[in-house]
């Protein structure tokens, strides 16, 4: 029973307080004046009766009625009704006679009015809602004061606040405050169920389905709500709504539905909370930046930025959102029906409200469906305390991922939750009769809209009976004021009320209940059901779902097979267990064997001990560890606390008595360190043991079976017996629980210190890791820790400081057991005496086991180590020796996925085996750690010259023991090592390994390359010798330096030779000092010296050597001129071979000798340079063979191209007539070039230079301006204008296609870099056209270049789906810079082909010049699509024009801070693109482009070590191969390498090699044309990369037979073959041509769907066919030499050709007769395609009766079109193929429908010059065919063969 109304409130306006413009209320009286003693008066009263403050207004307003909610500190809710009405006051103002200072600015014409009406308050307050029967009562009051009725106002009240109602049960009960009223008060059955009315409909129609779920989920996830309406009753039917959803959860933070304006701040406050405003504040809330609004006016809800709500799980919030819009929009389901059914109508609003709360608890029995099976109860007496286990209900739930629901059960309402319904016995209500009994119905209902629509309404039913169980409800009678009529105004102010009247109704009520006897309300106790168990129903949305997402078919063999190893393991069948071991650790990642592991083990537990020997001892760690590393650090799945008793179990006996538990080795898991699940656990055998206790006590003998009896229906039989048992009873009970928990805590702080404390307890690794010290335990609790507070300060105070990070092991540790016994105690209601006893207890505790543990561990590192397989010794290269011996090291997956066995078959990796230094390459060779492929040997190596990144990382392996140390290695090869050190191997040897590899990474000088010290001791690598090799290449590079000394008189030169500055002074000594002094008038006209006076006698070697360079080779075959007629040379060639850098002093990164215009002399030369990078003159490079158009390379112009800026102060400058001739010297330099070009000559009759140079001399020189003014920018404005944007120039800065074929071409175009030609001048002759690009810089290749690697060799998997390939590769941009280069060169391709001569003119002249020039030339000249050609352009354009090798490639320590750049690997990508465009243009093949790519950074030759031809001269280098001791053994180039191997095998070659004549290719360079180069992802895991032959070679050559015997010394022997991704041999990666091309035509023929032919047979049949023709003819057929000769180039005959039977090993020779292969010579010029090709066609062959090509008019208005027609015999048809090597058939006419043949007349647009008799008709039954033949006679044929067939037919 409770009062109805507490207190009762008159609240008027204060009239003497009149501030400024705010006005105040106060209190006029308040009955009782005595607060009750249950319930004080609440403060603030008055705020709340006029929210918006409180004014006096100029005319009445009408009577308001609104319920507050004010919430006192016990968190007890009191409601204030609060009716309003407006009395006439007189205005203060006119009374006073003067205005107030408040109103003094108010303007004197607004008369103030005499009438002012100021609001008066009565309020009801009380601790029932009640609104309706609150709204009668004050009326009442109302109403007597109003109409002056007889009744005393005090009876009224008196009445009122004595009149005691029932709280629940459905009563009603029928009162009258004694004025003529009667007024029955319905009370709910239930009272835990909340009370609606229609506010919860009322909220759904104001804001919407979506609107309302986003609050409720806002509300449950603990975010801050705000209501704004302008209705204040509104505003808290919107609260009482949103509560009443939340239902059975109970909000426990600020709830406050109507907020005053003076209380707005509020809600700035940090914590959540529910609270209503009235719209009048609207711009008060616009700041806050963390509150959802919402407008309950006008609909919708504002979510800030930053608030992020969690929403309800799918498909949970689909079917809720369906089940609300079938209550409140019943006619959406049949809206689109053809004949929809008599209007639907939704049922009335007070039933809708129960609808749509019975969805919202629908909801939650979903939700929380289970929660009582992972309830702990760890006290019964003397009163339940219990604690929910989150983790187990998230886990069987399989919604641990679920962020909504972890926040729910996080939040204080779900705490509120479990300590309310927690207990086992107490009053049950309807949410707990759906928990229990309901679920299995939800759960086949969900898929039903229909079924769920109706167990919803029996729901609603249930809701609407609790509230009205009555149908009839008696009339209320309530007499109301007419003021709603005619209102009639109180003409008096509400009176004074006598208090001492009031008073004795309340004392006299009081004194009657007092004597009343009590009334007993018999609570229904009883056991709460528990409902069906977590396991048993599963939703249909949830399916157990691994972490990585994948669905588990926890299938049973999985379980067998773990089953089975366990057995295998006790049983001591060893070998059987090591077989099943990886399938186990596979299976491992499923729950369910992680269960059954658990199962399986415990059932090998004898008295809680199992000694194991070694070796059973490391699988179980194994297992467990394996077992353990998939758990999140939650448990939700319960494994890790099914392993804690275990891992105190297994244990294995170590010499002198000491044991070691499993505990120590499997400690490295997050999951030790999480304070919850320690508590979890803790609770769950604090609960098992409590209920032993009861069970023991033997008071449940009625039970029939107390075993099957869960804690919670013990608890529950025990709280029901509680009152029955005497006082003594009881308090031993209570002790009992108390020792029993007590006892508990001490056996969990000796298991956390077992799992907390390292074995080596010197490492503090684990609590670094997980920063121990510092987890604060988050929980479900929320009891206050005062205790633990004190008690934990103390041991921190002691250290003086906290956990620093020197503070060791056990502290940390014990703090944490601390923290955690202080927690639980806490909360299970230990007594403090006990407490302390444990907090002295546990520093013992630890200290004790780190005595044992030091013990244990000394002894295990005296174990004999494990059998670990043999470590396998890889084959060197000759030469090739180790640095450090093989380091035991696992090699551990990263993120390709080919070797895992993700892809299909078992792992290959991780690996055991060793890693080996070399003076060459990294190496590591072992065997895969499953046994199921352990006979398979894995290799991954790369030279250490391409090593790029090294990094340390720290490895934990599923396998045996931990290992702590590991690198990482990066190789520009496209290979990656993860490596982790076995425990063996001591770390400080680890660290020599790491700095021997630095050492060899980057040696002192180029000469501690490999290149060079090849064959030398691996001592040399170490602390290196400069010695010379060769005595006289000694004398050859001092002729040298004195010869250059000789010709510049200066001292430069005789640095010390082998330490040549680094880059950055040395340009810049050059450029201060040397070059530039160097004024043409300290030297004799060098143009008058032949190359034979310059040179004396001693020197001429040098020179022939020079002459012998590759370049003037090539010079020769382009017809730029000669040396050998250098006296008589003629004067008419237009270029000549200047020697003016023969001593390298020009430029030093140029070749010694250049092409340039024969018209300009060297002193002219000397003077050019200087205006380029470098020195890198323009100098002519290739010329087009028909065109006559020149390409030229330079570097960029200077940045201020004034060369006096660069002369040192103190040198005597020259005066500025010197400087203009310089400019008019390039000027006229430019000019010669294009006077050279036949096209310029022809067009131009006027002596060019002298007609050039008068015209211009007005112009101050074309380049003069910069000399003149230092500034680019003064460039002629006229800049290129046609570029710059007239001619709507491409995107990519090339000219659009109108400008190629512009009649008037300028003859020189001039590529170069846009950011430096900020302005050419336009050469008005339009002779020459500057094109200004877009280059890349070398910073952007070198961060391509590692996203690119990261793409292609990620270090560890990504599930990241931003990191997929596709998308790293494009993030690497690699691709576009591919796309630009090739764009340009395509470019520079067309210009040179119309006739035009370029000049590449950008950066330094030796990045992306080289790339354009060489590409330009490949695609230009067909011979450097050759093999001997391309070694020509890459001697020529890379190594004689300067490429920085070494600098790009930062070989040596100077260029180590540089990185590494590969500006070359990016030409042969370009190359590789071509070569897929245009396969059959190249002679050499793929591999050919990767083995550069391979030895460019390997150093294992020195081609291409060093900078520029200078360098390598000046280390004697250059020519030391040529004719002097020709090792055998080591090749020194690495072009003489692939000539030595070019002769042993094709591999080289491309067989698809037919090239068109002349032909200029012209490849597409977008980016959705490029492939990603092969090179960058393939491996071979089982020989390592195959590009170092005598290691592979050696084995592939010799038959299977012979190398048995042999190879048991390198790997285990197996007959298995291997077939899955990765694992492949050469043979597979690097197929023989003649075997992948039968292989490809097979593959060819099955795709179109024709009958494949064995190759075998085609084989044989082509040797038939040879040895007839050979009979028949003297000279053989071209085709039959090309099989024979296995390599074209070297025209050498052979006596057939090897093909490697993949793998075996052995060579099947298909040598044919040796008469024919003798006599196969070669025949001279190119073979034709076709006959290649005829050899291969398909069995279509024979039935070829008569072919040849013909002209056939295509249909109406097509053109006439040559075809390849084959008359077919036997099929009776005429085919027609686009060429004669088509295997496809264009079209077939079938001979049956022919009529006839008959000669026919030319048509239209018929080929030219044909005879008139060679066109013939052919009439069929469809159309008339018109064909022409090459002439009369083969006309003839054909028409006399189609007519040989019919007659046939």
């Amino acid at each position: 029973m409770a009062r109805l109304a507490d207190y009762f409130v008159v609240v008027g306006y204060d009239l003497d307080k009149r501030g400024g413009s705010e006005g105040q209320g106060r209190i006029h009286q308040r009955f009782p004046e005595k607060d009750w003693e249950d319930n004080p008066f609440p403060q603030g009263l008055e705020l709340f009766c006029q929210p918006s403050g409180w004014q006096l207004a100029p005319e009445r307003k009408p009577s308001s009625f609104f319920v507050a909610v004010l919430t006192d500190i016990n968190s007890e809710r009191h409601y204030c009704a609060c009716f309003t009405f407006w009395e006439s006051v007189e205005n203060p103002q006119l009374q006073k006679g003067e205005p107030s200072e408040a109103d003094e600015d108010d303007s004197p014409d607004v008369l103030q009015p005499a009438q002012l009406y100021a609001p008066r308050s009565l309020v009801l307050v009380s601790r029932l809602d009640h609104t309706e029967v609150f709204r009668n009562c004050l009326s009442l009051i109302y109403t007597v004061h109003v109409d002056g009725l007889t009744v005393p106002m005090e009876t009224v009240i008196g009445n009122l606040l004595t009149c005691i109602i029932p709280i629940a049960g459905g009563s009603q009960r029928t009162i009258t405050l004694g004025a003529g009223d009667r007024q029955v008060i319905q009370t709910p059955i239930n009272d835990s169920l909340p009370v609606s009315g229609c506010s919860v409909a009322q909220l759904f129609r104001q804001l919407g389905i979506v609107n309302v779920l986003c609050l409720f989920c806002a509300a449950l996830t603990e975010h801050k709500i705000l209501f704004l309406s302008s209705s204040y009753q509104r505003l808290t039917d919107a609260c009482r709504a949103l509560l009443a959803i939340m239902f059975p959860l109970k909000y426990s933070f600020t709830y406050v539905p109507i907020l005053p304006g003076k209380l707005l701040e509020v809600l700035s406050s940090p914590t959540p909370f529910i609270i209503g405003v009235n719209s009048h504040f609207r711009s008060e809330t616009q700041e806050l930046l963390d509150v959802i609004i919402a407008d309950l006016d006008g609909g919708t809800v504002t979510i800030p930025e930053c608030v992020h709500i969690s929403v309800l799980p799918e498909p949970l919030l689909h079917h809720t959102q369906t089940a609300i819009s079938m209550v409140l929009d019943p006619e959406l389901e049949v809206a689109d029906h053809a004949f929809p059914p008599p209007s639907i109508q939704p049922s009335a609003l007070k039933i809708q409200d129960k609808e749509i709360r019975a969805v919202f608890l629908w909801l939650f029995s979903q939700l929380f469906q289970g929660y009582r099976w992972c309830l702990h109860i760890i006290r019964i007496h003397p009163e339940p305390v219990i604690r929910f286990h989150k983790a187990a209900f998230l886990g069987q739930r399989a919604l641990s991922e679920d962020d909504f629901l972890m926040k729910v059960l996080d939040g204080m309402a779900f705490a509120g939750f479990v300590s309310e319904r927690g207990p086992p016995y107490r009053a049950t209500d309807l949410f707990d009769d759906l928990i229990a009994n309901q679920v299995e119905r939800i759960r086949k209902e969900t898929g039903d809209p229909h079924k769920v629509m109706k167990h919803i309404k029996e729901l609603a039913e249930q809701l609407f009976k609790n509230e009205n169980p009555y149908p009839a409800v008696t009339m209320h009678r309530v007499q109301r004021t007419a003021e709603s009529a005619h209102p009639r105004l109180p003409q008096t102010s509400f009176p004074l009320l006598d208090e001492v009247a009031v008073q004795l109704f309340i004392d006299h009520a009081t004194a009657k209940l007092k004597t009343a006897p009590p009334v007993v309300k018999a609570e229904l106790k009883s056991m709460v059901p528990t409902g069906p168990p977590l396991g048993e129903t599963k939703f249909t949305y949830i399916d157990f779902v691994d972490r990585n997402g994948n669905v588990l078919a926890n299938s049973a063999r999985r379980l067998e097979v773990v089953r089975n190893c366990i057995t295998y393991i006790f049983d001591n069948k060893m070998l059987e267990a090591k077989k099943l071991m990886p399938a186990v650790l596979r299976a491992l990642k499923g729950r369910a064997a992680r269960v059954c592991l658990t199962q399986e083990l415990n059932l090998h537990v004898l008295q809680n001990r199992a000694v194991l020997d070694d070796q059973q001892f490391d699988y179980i760690v194994r297992m467990m560890n394996c077992t353990l590393q998939d758990c999140s650090h939650m448990d939700e799945h319960g494994i890790a606390a099914a392993l804690l008793p275990l891992v105190t179990a297994f244990c294995r006996k170590l010499g002198g008595g000491i044991t070691q538990f499993a505990y120590s080795c499997v400690q490295e898991h997050m999951v030790w360190t999480n304070m919850q699940f320690w508590e979890a656990m803790f609770y769950s055998d604090v609960q098992k043991h409590i209920r032993t206790l009861y069970l023991e006590n033997g008071e449940e003998g009625d039970a029939s079976s107390p075993n099957q009896l869960s804690a919670l229906e013990l608890a529950s039989e025990q709280s029901r017996l509680w009152p029955t048992l005497s006082k003594e009873q009881q308090q031993e009970r209570v002790q009992k629980e108390e020792s029993t928990v007590f006892s508990q805590a001490i056996h969990y702080a000796n298991r956390m210190s077992y799992l907390l404390l390292p074995l080596d307890t010197s490492k503090n690794r684990l609590l670094r890791n997980t920063g121990l010290g510092d987890v604060e335990s988050v929980s479900n609790s929320y009891v206050t820790n005062s205790i633990a507070g004190s008690m934990a300060e103390s041991y921190d105070t002691e250290s003086g400081f906290e956990d620093a990070e020197s503070s060791d092991v056990a502290n940390s540790v014990v703090r944490f057991i601390n923290r955690f016994v202080d927690k639980v105690c806490n909360e299970s209601g230990v007594t403090n005496e006990h407490l302390k006893a444990l907090h002295t207890m546990i520093p013992d505790i630890v200290q004790m086991h780190i005595e044992t543990l030091d013990a244990v561990h000394r002894e295990s590192k005296r174990l004999p180590p494990i059998q670990k397989p043999k470590l396998l010794r890889p084959t060197l290269l000759p030469g090739e020796e180790f640095v450090m011996d093989g380091m035991r090291v696992h090699l551990i997956t990263d993120g390709r996925e080919e070797a895992t066995g993700s892809m299909g078959g078992p792992p290959l990796l991780p690996a055991e085996g060793a890693i080996f230094l070399t003076s060459y390459r990294l190496i590591f060779k072992g065997t895969p750690t499953d046994p199921l492929v352990g006979e398979q040997v894995v290799t991954r190596s790369f030279p250490v010259a391409s090593l790029t990144k090294e990094k340390r990382i720290s490895v934990s392996l599923p396998m045996d023991q931990f290992i702590q140390e590991g690198l990482q290695l990066r190789s520009c090869t496209f290979q990656l090592m993860k490596i982790a050190f076995d425990e063996e191997v001591a770390s400080d040897l680890a660290e020599v390994f790491r700095k021997h590899m630095h050492k060899l990474r980057y040696p002192q000088h180029v000469q501690g390359t490999f290149a060079f010290t090849v064959g030398q001791s691996a001592k040399l690598v170490v602390e290196h010798k400069t010695k010379d090799k060769n005595q006289s290449l000694k004398t050859l590079s001092r002729n040298l330096v004195k010869t250059a000394k000789r010709t510049i008189g200066r001292q430069y030169v005789t640095r010390k030779k082998y330490s040549p500055p680094t880059w950055e002074n040395r340009s810049s000594m050059q450029s201060e000092m040397d070059e530039d002094e160097i004024s043409v008038s300290e030297e004799p006209e060098p143009s008058s010296l032949t190359l034979s006076s310059t040179i004396r006698s001693s020197d001429r070697q040098t020179m022939s050597n020079v002459v012998e360079r590759a370049c003037c080779r090539d010079y020769q075959r382009l017809g730029l001129g000669t040396l050998s007629n250098s006296l008589t040379r003629s004067k008419n060639e237009p270029f000549r071979i200047s020697t003016v850098n023969r001593m390298y002093t020009v430029c030093r990164s140029y070749p010694g000798l250049l092409i340039v215009p024969q018209s300009i002399p060297d002193s002219t030369i000397q003077r050019i340079c200087r205006c380029y990078r470098q020195n890198r003159f323009p100098v002519v490079c290739w010329r087009n063979s028909r065109t006559k158009a020149v390409l030229l390379r330079s570097a960029g112009l200077h940045a201020k191209g004034v060369v006096g800026f660069f002369k040192s102060p103190n040198a005597p400058t020259a005066g500025p007539s010197q400087a203009d001739s310089t400019s008019l010297e390039q000027e006229k330099y430019l000019q010669a070039i294009i006077s050279s070009m036949p096209s310029y000559s022809e067009t131009s009759g006027r002596n060019t230079l002298s007609g050039f140079t008068s015209s211009h001399m007005s112009t101050s020189g074309k380049w003069g301006s910069i000399r003149g003014s230092g500034r680019l920018s003064t460039y002629n404005p006229d800049v290129g204008n046609r570029l710059a944007g007239k001619e709507s120039p491409q995107a990519n800065g090339g000219p659009s296609e109108t400008y190629f074929l512009r009649q008037q071409r300028a003859y020189l175009f001039i590529i170069g870099d846009k950011s430096q030609l900020k302005g050419g001048k336009q050469d008005s002759f339009q002779q020459w056209e500057v094109v200004p690009i877009e280059v890349f810089d070398v910073r952007q290749v070198k961060n391509s270049f590692k996203k690119l690697m990261k793409a292609c060799v990620p270090s560890s998997l990504s599930f990241d789906a931003n990191m997929t390939f596709h998308r790293c590769l494009e993030e690497s941009e690699w691709m576009n810079l591919l796309h630009r280069v090739l764009q340009v060169s395509v470019l520079v391709v067309e210009l040179l082909d119309n006739g035009s001569s370029v000049m590449v003119s950008l950066e330094d002249g030796w990045d992306v010049t080289t790339q354009v020039v060489s590409l330009v030339q490949l695609l230009s000249d067909p011979y450097y699509r050759t093999i001997d050609g391309f070694r020509l352009l890459v001697e020529k354009e890379w190594l004689s024009f300067g490429h920085r090798f070494s600098h790009r490639g930062a070989q040596t320590l100077a260029s180590q801070s540089s990185g590494f750049t590969p500006v070359f690997l990016q030409f042969l990508d370009c190359v590789h693109q071509i070569h897929l465009q245009f396969p059959m243009e190249f002679e050499f093949s793929q591999y050919y482009l990767k083995f550069l790519a391979y030895h460019y950074v390997s150093n294992r030759f020195r081609t291409f070590l060093l900078d520029s031809d200078y360098e390598r001269i000046e280390l004697g280098v250059l020519y030391e191969e040529k004719g002097e001791r020709k090792s055998t053994q080591v090749c020194k180039s690495v072009w003489d390498y692939i000539d030595r191997l070019n002769k042993k095998t094709p591999i080289f070659y491309n067989y698809m090699f037919s090239p068109e004549e002349e032909e200029v290719l012209k490849p597409y360079s977008f980016v959705s044309n490029l492939k990603v180069w092969d090179f960058y992802t393939e491996e071979t895991l089982s020989e390592g990369p195959s590009f170092d032959w005598e290691l592979v070679q050696g084995r592939q050559e010799k038959p299977q037979e012979e190398a048995g015997d042999k190879q048991e010394t390198t790997a285990p022997k197996s007959k298995r073959r291997i077939v899955w991704p990765c694992y492949d041999n050469l043979s597979k990666v690097v197929p023989d041509a003649i075997t992948k091309l039968l292989q490809d035509v097979q593959n060819l023929e099955t795709e179109l769907g024709q009958p494949t032919e064995k190759w075998k047979d085609t084989w044989d049949k082509i040797k038939t066919t040879q040895r007839v023709e050979s009979r028949l003819e003297s000279r053989h057929s071209f085709s039959s030499s090309l099989l024979m000769s296995s390599n074209l180039s070297h025209q050498r005959r052979s006596q057939g050709v090897y093909l490697q039977e993949s793998g075996v090993g052995s060579s099947i020779n298909l040598a044919l007769d040796c008469e024919v292969s003798a006599t196969s010579t070669p025949a001279a010029g190119r073979p034709s395609t076709s006959t290649l090709y005829s050899q291969f066609q398909s069995t279509e062959s024979e039935n070829r009766s008569f072919e040849g090509i013909l002209y056939k008019k295509g249909a109406l208005l097509k053109p006439w079109k040559p075809r390849w027609f084959v008359l077919d015999k036997t099929k009776h048809q005429l085919r027609y193929y686009e060429t004669r090597q088509d295997k496809e058939c264009k079209g077939m006419i079938e001979l049956a429908d022919v009529e006839s043949v008959i000669p026919g007349t030319p048509a239209m647009g018929a080929p030219k010059n044909i005879d008139d008799k060679a066109f013939f008709d052919l009439k069929t039954t469809k159309r008339v065919y018109n064909f022409c033949a090459q002439d009369s006679s083969n006309a003839q044929s054909w028409m006399d063969s189609i007519q040989g067939c019919l007659s046939d037919a």
